[in-house]
């Protein structure tokens, strides 16, 4: 079990508004499989919320993840920031992609770069 939070590189943030941006990703996208399936989100939880923070080079490659992520039955959200900060109102910072089954994220994910 698994968490995915996938974050575009171009946007140049900064570390603590990138740590936002991946922290509303996480909630979002976890609150939704909570309520879709409990059971899901419940081994997960016990399992100890592992997460991995992905990255992309852009809002294009973000989008196509998502959509993939979608077609392949995950639980997905996009996170658009309020634009109180650094960015412009409503751009699209990150995607939140389970948690669920490993394998099944992996398949979508796998060859992305690690966010470091």
């Amino acid at each position: 079990m698994k968490q995915v939070i996938v974050i575009r590189s171009d946007l140049k943030l900064s570390r603590g508004k990138a740590c936002v941006q991946v922290a509303h990703a996480s909630l979002v996208s976890a609150l939704k499989v909570q309520k879709k399936n409990e059971k899901l989100f419940k081994k997960w939880l016990l399992d100890g919320q592992k997460k991995v923070v992905l990255k992309v080079r852009g809002e294009k490659e973000l989008l196509e993840i998502y959509e993939k992520a979608r077609e392949n039955d995950l639980v997905c959200e996009v996170i658009r920031d309020a634009g109180l900060t650094e960015l412009e109102p409503g751009t699209i910072t990150c995607i939140g992609i389970g948690p669920d089954e490993e394998k099944k994220i992996d398949k979508i994910t796998g060859s992305l770069p690690l966010l470091k």
